[in-house]
C-alpha cells in the first residue's frame, strides 16, 4: 500500500492544467507538420499560420486557442493506492482544486457554465472526471482539453448489428462529413465501439488519448483516415486539400448482441492532452 498526497495531486494537476493549454505535444505537432509539406495553397498557408502560432504560445507562454476548452479527467488508480484527502471530500474534488488553480495561474479562459442558466462558474470548474481501476500501485491521470468546437460536432449512434463495419465506416465518414470545417480541421478523430450508450461515448474520448500511440485496431484505423481525406477533401480550416483528418483511433468493448453503439469524438487541430503518473 502506498499513500500520495492531496498536495502534491493538486500541484501536478495544476501545473498539467497549464502545460496542456500552452504547450501542444510534440507528436501532435509532427502530424500537422507533415499536413503542411503536402499541402498547397490557402490550406498550406493555414496550417503555416498554425505552425507560426504554436511558436509564439510556446515563447510568450499564451494559451494556443482562445478556446481552452473543458477538462475531461481519466484517473487510472490501483487498489493498493490510497489517497490522502485532508479537508477536501473525494479526490474529484482534489482534481478540481487543481484545475481551478491551474486555470487561474495560466489565466484561462472561465468557459464553463451552469447547462440552464448558463451561468459562469468563474473557474473552469468542474471539470469532467472518470476514475477507472487500474493495475498495482498505478495512479495516472490523464487530462483532455475539449474545445467546444469539435465537441459540438461530435456523434452517437445507436447502429443496428447487422451494419457492421462498412455501417460503422459511413456513419464515422458522415459525421466528418457533417462537422465539415466547424471543428477547425484538420481533426483527430476518436471512435468508441461497443458497451452500451455512454460506454462508447468515453472509449471514444479515451481513443483521442492514444493518439501516436501503438494500437490493435492499426490497419483499420489506417483504411478509415484514408478513406476520409481521399473522399470528404474538406482540408486545412475547410480550403479544400488532402488533409482532413490527421489521424482516428479506435477503441473497442464487448457489447450485447442486439446493439452495436458507435460514438464518434472529434477534436481540432490543437489537440491538447497531457499525461502524470505519481
Amino acid at each position: 500500500m502506498r499513500k500520495i498526497s492531496y498536495k502534491r495531486i493538486i500541484e501536478e494537476v495544476s501545473k498539467m492544467v497549464v502545460d496542456t493549454a500552452y504547450y501542444l505535444p510534440k507528436g501532435v505537432q509532427r502530424y500537422i507538420r507533415k499536413s503542411y509539406r503536402i499541402e498547397t495553397g490557402l490550406s498550406k498557408k493555414y496550417l503555416g499560420i498554425i505552425l507560426e502560432n504554436l511558436k509564439v504560445s510556446e515563447k510568450e507562454k499564451l494559451p494556443i486557442c482562445q478556446d481552452t476548452g473543458l477538462s475531461v479527467f481519466f484517473v487510472e488508480q490501483g487498489c493498493d493506492v490510497i489517497i490522502d484527502t485532508g479537508k477536501y471530500k473525494n479526490l474529484e474534488e482534489i482534481i478540481n482544486e487543481g484545475l481551478k488553480r491551474g486555470s487561474k495561474k495560466g489565466f484561462l479562459r472561465n468557459s464553463v457554465v451552469s447547462p440552464l442558466e448558463r451561468k459562469n462558474t468563474g473557474t473552469n470548474t468542474p471539470g469532467v472526471v472518470h476514475i477507472l481501476s487500474g493495475k498495482k500501485g498505478m495512479f495516472k491521470i490523464s487530462l483532455l482539453t475539449k474545445g467546444f468546437g469539435a465537441e459540438n460536432t461530435s456523434r452517437l449512434a445507436m447502429l443496428n448489428p447487422s451494419a457492421g463495419k462498412v455501417g460503422i465506416e459511413e456513419f464515422i465518414l458522415k459525421t466528418i462529413k457533417e462537422a465539415g470545417s466547424l471543428p477547425c480541421p484538420p481533426v483527430f478523430v476518436g471512435v468508441g465501439i461497443g458497451g452500451t450508450f455512454e460506454k462508447a461515448a468515453i472509449l471514444s474520448k479515451m481513443a483521442l488519448c492514444k493518439i501516436g500511440e501503438k494500437s490493435v485496431n492499426r490497419n483499420w484505423e489506417k483504411l478509415i483516415l484514408k478513406k476520409i481525406n481521399s473522399q470528404l477533401k474538406i482540408g486545412p480550416g475547410g480550403f479544400g486539400g488532402r488533409t482532413t483528418a490527421l489521424d482516428v483511433r479506435i477503441e473497442t468493448f464487448p457489447t450485447h448482441i442486439a446493439g452495436l453503439p458507435v460514438a464518434v469524438n472529434i477534436s481540432c487541430w490543437a489537440h491538447r492532452f497531457g499525461t502524470i503518473t505519481l
